[in-house]
């Protein structure tokens, strides 16, 4: 039979380990394409001028970047904003 957890989470800590899981997601993410161009940069030899296909994907992954910080931005700007916490003297009180 299953148990009831004894701490159970409350939507804050819920809301920042999501947002810890998606930030850490965008941010492999991001290094991961930052390297890879730079490594295709330096260490591929290339030949006087740029393929076509070479600028296309260049063009590709530098969108793609663009995209990946913004929603990194976003994500750890909109973080501030947090659940306002529940008032005690709303809850009425049945003890006499």
């Amino acid at each position: 039979m299953l148990k009831k957890p004894e701490h159970r989470l409350t939507n804050e800590e819920i809301k920042a380990r999501i947002v810890l899981i998606v930030a850490v997601g965008l941010t492999a993410s991001f290094v991961g394409s930052v390297f890879t161009i730079l490594y295709g940069l330096l260490f591929v030899t290339q030949p006087q001028q740029m393929a076509e296909l070479d600028s296309a994907q260049i063009n590709i992954l530098s969108s793609m970047l663009l995209t990946l910080s913004g929603g990194l931005i976003g994500l750890l700007a909109g973080n501030g904003l947090k659940d306002k916490p529940k008032e005690k003297d709303d809850v009425p009180n049945t003890k006499n």
